[in-house]
């Protein structure tokens, strides 16, 4: 018997609850530890006027004064705090299925709202479905992961990531409507450290120090709490690392016979922090060829001060458009709305090594 488009719908909508109950769209993948992180630290939020505005506290603005006996005292009005603005952007993926090719696969459309589908129907529906689904669900991570990283200069539609956010060049961009060129912004600049040699035993630990003493020099809002690199930076790390004296090694010992040596590595940390590699830095660096290459970069990144903000109620909405009244076509997708905004960029940090 033939399906009918309120059928295929019903069928479409039991594969978007099954996902979102078994393999949620939103879940990523551990290859991909920054959007991860951002999606687990998330916080839905209003953008009114297409704008959300993150407070900065630029100053303390104090009025300290020595005094003695009835000496005369000044007071002063505060102004320590700016507003960074932050816009916020839409993202889509979906996919069609045109009568034609459900036909080839044994699935009869019709208009006839009595329809009955056969069980083979059924299957061969479920299955276009699922593949149709899953497929869309990973395409859509992994763009929406790419733009994560990138600076937003691929499109005026793509959401600003990383790139500009903790930027190679920070004293070049503008960041929530906040120029980073200007002398007295110079709160607004994110801590930076490229070209760092790796020549040398120890070098790079060392700029690492230095740079996360920057990073924890103003606010109160502690260390990092999340690093990603790229493969070369995470290979130097290693090395760097080893080259010290006092690194330690774990020598596996089986119950019975002789020691088991594993020469690989596990997992790296700084500071009591891991070191996640990040796929996507070395894809980026074969896309982009960036002057600060991708998979050289090691990001200090905080969950307090960055934060993915979806747009209050349209944070990956299923989308089942009508069939157009001329097009046997049938259409499913999901779109989400977002921003990803920061209001403390002097305590993050990019470095690379040369």
């Amino acid at each position: 018997m033939p399906v009918s488009a309120a059928q295929l719908a019903a069928g479409a909508n039991y594969q978007i609850q099954s996902y979102a109950k078994n393999d949620p769209i939103d879940q990523f993948t551990s290859a991909r530890p920054l959007t991860d992180w951002l999606i687990s630290t998330k916080e839905e939020s209003s953008f009114g006027n297409g704008i959300f505005n993150e407070k900065v506290r630029f100053t303390n603005d104090s009025n300290y004064q020595n005094f003695t006996g009835d000496d005369q005292l000044s007071y002063n009005r505060k102004d320590t705090v700016r507003l960074a603005a932050y816009y916020h952007y839409e993202s889509f993926d979906g996919f069609a299925l045109n009568e034609t090719e459900l036909a080839d696969n044994g699935i009869a459309m019709t208009d006839d709202k009595e329809a009955v589908m056969t069980d083979a129907e059924k299957i061969q529906l479920v299955n276009k479905i699922k593949e149709g689904y899953a497929t869309m669900k990973d395409g859509w991570q992994e763009k929406f992961d790419l733009e994560m990283h990138r600076d937003g200069t691929q499109s005026a539609l793509a959401c600003p990531g990383i790139d500009l956010i903790v930027s190679t060049t920070p004293a070049t961009v503008t960041v929530g409507g906040i120029d980073g060129s200007v002398a007295a912004n110079a709160y607004w600049k994110n801590n930076v450290n490229t070209g760092i040699s790796v020549a040398s035993a120890g070098n790079l630990l060392a700029q690492m120090e230095i740079t996360w003493r920057q990073c924890i020099q103003f606010g109160k809002m502690g260390p990092p709490d999340k690093i990603v690199a790229g493969s070369a930076f995470i290979d130097a790390y290693a090395a760097d690392v080893r080259a010290q004296s006092g690194t330690s090694f774990q020598v596996i010992s089986p119950a019975k016979g002789g020691f088991t040596l594993d020469g690989s590595r596990d997992r790296l940390f700084f500071k009591g922090v891991e070191i996640e590699w990040d796929p996507s830095m070395d894809t980026l660096q074969s896309l982009d060829s960036p002057t600060v290459h991708w998979d050289k970069r090691c990001y200090f990144l905080h969950s307090k001060a960055m934060k993915l903000r979806p747009n209050r109620g349209r944070w990956l909405i299923k989308r089942m458009p009508p069939r157009v009244y001329d097009r046997h076509v049938h259409y499913f997708g999901t779109s989400a709305d977002y921003g990803l905004t920061a209001k403390k960029r002097n305590s993050m940090a990019v470095l690379s090594i040369a």
